[in-house]
């Protein structure tokens, strides 16, 4: 009896890896008919970002990416050369970034072979900031950039990165943290939409949202150790809008949603708590609700509220930095937050009534259940795709300052 059960579980076995390696190849069938065409399907090769699995492999994202980016391979720059590091006001910042950056390359790769490619990090980073002085680095950038470098190589990297940069990363790239920090502030309205008890826990803990900065600026480069799962992420976001990387971060709360509930309501504990990005998340299923959420709750939905969130953005960062520079909140603050919440308390019920009873809600998980767990089939994923195609003009006609 025990063969029988051994045996058809091997059966089930072989046929599983047999489905799944003939799916896999109908969709490289589907790329590079979408790369063949005349003109190219660029709609079609961002539905194939998006869904399961991505573009697959490094040697598809070679072709793919600059397509998405709308880069013109066979017109690349040069070579960045080393003469750039002369003079340079951000070389010395870079070069300690850089040298950080020992994670962010394959476990067992040969010293020589990492240290070369460290150099050629740097090359291209000061390259792109010469090119375009407009542009200002910040700490992060150099994880975007050696995800680009290790995929596709030095010289379309650096044509890749220096497109992204002018327009995904743009507002990254400003010489203050402004326009970022409202890019942040659409994290708690897309929390707030979908799951309001959440959203009332960060909001009574005080905890902001610098705790996804990291998530954002480096497009989860940083914070991910496992590389498949970056040039996934990779994947989707530059098939779509350039806030879909905010709307990702959103699922990732949402996903935690137990953890946060159970943490202690402060500003601190929950910061630590969010900024431990577990490494076992169910990246596809994320992605698709991510993909869900844009379609539920685009941007131009939110923009209220995030611009009401800009109020308080300031005196939360500061709140952040008072708490980074011990190891937790001193007695008098942790004591603030204590009889803040305290006196919230007591309005919390006729609070939370009022709001159920004025905002429509209950139907949203609902709605969120019956779209689906993907955007690779069906309206979610040609409304993601229309919307970063809607957005990709930009590309063309250089509407950034």
């Amino acid at each position: 009896m025990w063969c029988e059960v051994v045996s058809l579980l091997r059966s089930l076995g072989s046929a599983l890896v047999s489905y799944f390696d003939a799916k896999k190849k109908r969709k490289v069938a589907e790329i590079y008919q979408a790369l063949n065409s005349d003109p190219i399907d660029v709609a079609a090769l961002r539905r194939m970002a998006i869904s399961e699995g991505g573009l697959l492999t490094d040697e598809i994202r070679c072709k793919v990416w600059p397509k998405l980016l709308s880069v013109n391979t066979d017109d690349l720059p040069p070579l960045p050369g080393k003469e750039l590091r002369e003079d340079n006001k951000d070389y010395q910042q870079v070069l300690l970034d850089v040298r950080r950056s020992l994670r962010r390359f394959p476990p067992g790769m040969p010293d020589d072979q990492r240290e070369g490619l460290q150099e050629e990090l740097i090359d291209i980073i000061l390259h792109v900031l010469k090119r375009n002085p407009q542009l200002h680095y910040y700490q992060g950038y150099h994880d975007i950039v050696v995800t680009f470098l290790l995929v596709v190589g030095n010289r379309l990297a650096t044509a890749l990165v220096e497109k992204l940069s002018t327009h995904h990363l743009r507002d990254f790239m400003d010489p203050t943290m402004d326009n970022t920090k409202h890019i942040l502030n659409y994290l708690m309205p897309i929390i707030d939409q979908v799951n309001p008890e959440v959203h009332d826990f960060m909001q009574s803990a005080e905890v902001g949202t610098i705790f996804a900065l990291s998530w954002l600026i480096t497009w989860f480069g940083h914070v991910l150790s496992d590389f498949r799962h970056v040039v996934r992420l990779y994947d989707f976001f530059l098939a779509c809008h350039p806030l879909m990387p905010i709307y990702f971060a959103a699922v990732i709360v949402l996903h935690r949603k137990q953890e946060v509930l159970e943490c202690e309501c402060d500003m601190a504990s929950v910061h630590h708590l969010l900024s431990q990005i577990p490494q076992d998340l169910p990246y596809e299923s994320l992605i698709s609700k991510a993909g869900v959420l844009f379609v539920q709750f685009p941007p131009s939905k939110l923009a209220k509220e995030a611009a009401q969130a800009e109020r308080t953005a300031a005196s939360t960062f500061k709140d952040f930095e008072l708490a980074s520079v011990q190891q937790k909140p001193d007695t008098v603050l942790r004591q603030r937050f204590r009889e803040r919440l305290r006196g919230e308390e007591r309005l919390r019920g006729e609070e939370r009534t009022k709001s159920i009873l004025t905002k429509p809600r209950t139907n949203r998980f609902v709605k969120l259940a019956v779209m689906g767990l993907t955007v690779a089939l069906g309206a979610a994923a040609l409304a993601v795709v229309k919307s970063a195609l809607e957005w990709a003009p930009k590309f063309e006609l250089e509407i950034f300052p």
